[in-house]
């Protein structure tokens, strides 16, 4: 299962993004033997439905896209996952730490760690046009482990020592 917003803004490139996102996790779920269903809210009204619709499908877990339509929202979806019991997974950490399942992605941190050196050298009197091209590359994954004990899962001890924090 998983979620993508359907926006007004920039629809184009969105739409072309969410697809080739939609069609890479369709291409990994039929690997794994699994249905993979997309469900696209536009509004903080539509998760209501999203999550009956989840109900009905009868889910066995949710991958949220790492859309900026969700970022804000990281909190509100990390409740709603716990309230209607659906193992999720989401890129920020401030969705495990609502009560998401898991989160993994890049780490902002070291995201903000590179904004600083870039507006230090711009500082400097350097021009953003003669700095290297650089991105964050470190990956952190965060296991909310009261979660899983709360949806009756139990995380194997390899992926627990493979995560860079975990939450109890």
């Amino acid at each position: 299962m998983t979620m993508t917003p359907d926006s007004t803004l920039d629809a184009r490139r969105r739409r072309a993004r969410a697809e080739t996102t939609s069609n890479e996790l369709q291409a990994a779920a039929k690997t794994l033997g699994l249905q993979l269903h997309v469900l696209n809210p536009s509004t903080d009204q539509d998760f209501d439905t999203v999550f009956a619709r989840l109900a009905e499908l009868r889910a066995g877990g949710l991958v949220i896209g790492g859309e900026p339509f969700f970022n804000s929202r990281s909190e509100q979806l990390g409740a709603l996952t716990i309230r209607h019991s659906v193992p999720a997974i989401y890129q920020l950490r401030g969705f495990a730490a609502a009560g998401g399942l898991v989160s993994y992605g890049g780490s902002l941190t070291d995201a903000y760690r590179l904004v600083g050196v870039y507006t230090a050298q711009n500082l400097k009197g350097e021009k953003p046009a003669d700095l290297p091209v650089q991105r964050a590359t470190k990956v952190e994954m965060i296991i909310n482990l009261k979660t899983a004990k709360t949806l009756g899962l139990t995380v194997p001890q390899s992926l627990l020592g493979r995560a860079d924090e975990v939450i109890e």
